[in-house]
């Protein structure tokens, strides 16, 4: 558990695919190799950015395996594991930590939705199999999990912290309270971090900035670096703002590979930025260090060069 509170930057990687549509184990792990060399302290596994919701309970459990056999011992995994169906999270959790992962994250029920009660019973289930980020995205699940469910569970000894998407007042609440989170809003997260007491957190960003992400994350800065680093932060706030023009993953998909960090291959629904988007993005990206990029090399690409499949 202190292991795991101790992981101040999390990425959630993104899942790349081949052309056709199969998961592509070779971009995975050439995305991980270079997460790890950046200082990131753990990766979540078929989050929302990885897609979870778009991969098979098969190759969902399969990519929790592969990366603990093979990242284990560098990385710290955490199975996207839950599920809007109480059975359903318990058996794939159940198989998770068969497997070896270090740690859930579990959301609330969405679309179809329960009581707060019912929200606090599906949790401790959860809970009872080992230890969980509780996922806290009410723009997602349509239901915000507030104080009132959060600091019962806080309560039980496989809690280990909530990632809160509901901003630096509610963290700053959690985190004077003895409640760890993390942010789930890269746009917030350094101050998140240096203002507000969070642990730090977990990223979509970090994808394609780890190094400049792990700056922003790490602690006990002078006075001088810490300015440098706020600096740092406001310049990346156009960047982050573009990554989430849509829906994410949309644009990290497309800005990975824009970058040549993975194949231009998206399963559906998802659709590449449109060429106005991502003219806007290159100019950004371009206005980044190539050495601080995922990717070897940079273009807008064309309408024709992205693959979709399903």
């Amino acid at each position: 558990m202190k292991r795991l509170k101790a992981a101040s930057l999390i990425t959630a990687i993104k899942t790349p695919y081949t052309e056709d549509g199969e998961v592509c184990l070779k971009s995975y792990d050439a995305l991980i190799e270079q997460q790890i060399a950046a200082g990131v302290d753990g990766i979540i596994v078929g989050g929302t950015t990885g897609e979870g919701h778009l991969l098979s309970w098969e190759e969902h459990l399969m990519l929790i395996a592969h990366c603990v056999n093979k990242f284990k011992d560098r990385l710290i995994i955490v199975g996207n594991t839950g599920s809007n169906n109480t059975r359903e999270a318990i058996k794939a959790t159940e198989n998770g930590f068969a497997i070896g992962m270090d740690a859930a994250l579990q959301i609330n029920p969405y679309y179809g939705r329960t009581s707060l009660k019912g929200v606090s019973e599906h949790f401790k289930k959860v809970l009872d199999i080992g230890p969980a980020f509780i996922y806290n995205v009410p723009g997602r699940t349509g239901q915000d999990l507030t104080p009132e469910v959060i600091e019962p569970l806080a309560k039980h000894e496989n809690f280990i912290g909530v990632k809160e998407c509901g901003g630096n007042e509610r963290i700053d609440y959690y985190e004077k309270r003895g409640i760890a989170c993390w942010s789930g809003n890269d746009d917030e997260s350094y101050a998140g971090r240096h203002q507000h007491g969070s642990h730090g957190v977990m990223s979509v960003t970090s994808n394609i900035i780890p190094g400049l992400m792990r700056q922003l994350m790490n602690k006990d800065y002078s006075a001088s670096e810490l300015a440098q680093t706020a600096e740092l932060n406001d310049s990346l706030q156009g960047l982050i703002a573009w990554l989430f023009c849509e829906p994410n993953p949309i644009a990290i998909n497309t800005a990975l590979m824009m970058t040549g960090a993975v194949p231009k291959n998206f399963r559906l629904p998802y659709q590449a930025l449109t060429k106005e988007q991502r003219e806007h993005g290159f100019e950004l990206l371009k206005a980044i260090a190539s050495k601080d990029l995922i990717g070897e090399s940079l273009s807008v690409l064309e309408d024709g060069d992205f693959h979709y499949t399903i």
